[in-house]
């Protein structure tokens, strides 16, 4: 029988119930990849993030329920939060090698986490008529398309007031990021995940790669302050710098548990 460490962390916020909860499991050595996914799903949350030890810093990997994704913004966030406070980790910057997006770095001030992501561009595109179908709007600024579609609407009641066909979006082959310039921040979004445990993401720390650079040029800034409106929200502190985006975040720890493998 295997026993391997379970947390489960709700990043982006500092109380209980915010943010976006995700697990974290450290390992001793890498699992097969089946039952990793086996693992994720079993947790249902939106991802599952598992790290391992190594002579330079950490391995880290992210799971959802339907498989590995290239990049998780709140999951790292988490496992980071783990290391710090459960690890007995000396530093205050963790370092993580990753499959796809190469080393990744998450430091520690006081009680505020920051990520060190690769910043990410958008282009305009062909709108599809089913993405405004089922957001239910026909009213915007603009769309355009990276890893994600990103939607930018006219004001933060309108993304709000958003009440999608979540799962009818499938067909896109892409998840859904809307924004808007905020009334108290620099900018608010929502993010959607169609054909996922988790339709609408609580808060979005990987979209942020795209949003902080679109924002930062849009408003001529390099310092942002971003809200994530969802039922849970969360408030994340953003920089950009050139071909990276930092983004700071609070986390709180829900759960700590075992897991064991038959």
């Amino acid at each position: 029988m295997n026993t391997i460490d379970f947390y489960m962390v709700d990043a982006f916020s500092q109380t209980t119930f915010g943010g976006n909860a995700a697990a974290v499991c450290p390992l001793v050595e890498w699992l097969p990849d089946e039952t990793l996914l086996s693992m994720a799903q079993q947790h249902n949350q939106s991802e599952t993030a598992y790290f391992i030890r190594t002579d330079s810093g950490f391995d880290l990997r992210w799971f959802t329920t339907q498989g590995e994704i290239d990049l998780c913004g709140h999951a790292t966030l988490a496992a980071a939060h783990v290391i710090f406070e459960y690890l007995d980790y000396p530093d205050t910057t963790v370092r993580f090698s990753t499959r796809f997006v190469g080393e990744l770095s998450v430091t520690r001030a006081g009680d505020w986490l920051t990520l060190d992501f690769p910043a990410w561009k958008t282009e305009p595109c062909d709108v599809p008529p089913l993405l405004l179908d089922c957001l239910g709007i026909t009213r915007y600024h603009s769309v355009s398309a990276g890893r994600d579609y990103m939607v930018v609407l006219e004001d933060e009641q309108q993304v709000r007031d958003l009440t999608p066909d979540i799962h009818r979006l499938k067909p896109l082959d892409k998840m859904v990021c809307v924004t808007a310039p905020g009334d108290s921040v620099d900018f608010v979004s929502r993010f959607f995940c169609p054909g996922e445990a988790v339709a609408e993401d609580p808060v979005t720390g990987s979209t942020h790669s795209m949003l902080i650079p679109y924002w930062g040029e849009r408003l001529g800034k390099t310092t942002l302050l971003a809200h994530q409106v969802s039922a849970r929200g969360g408030e994340l502190r953003c920089q950009w710098q050139g071909d990276r985006v930092l983004i700071g975040g609070q986390a709180t720890t829900y759960l700590i548990g075992k897991i064991f493998l038959r």
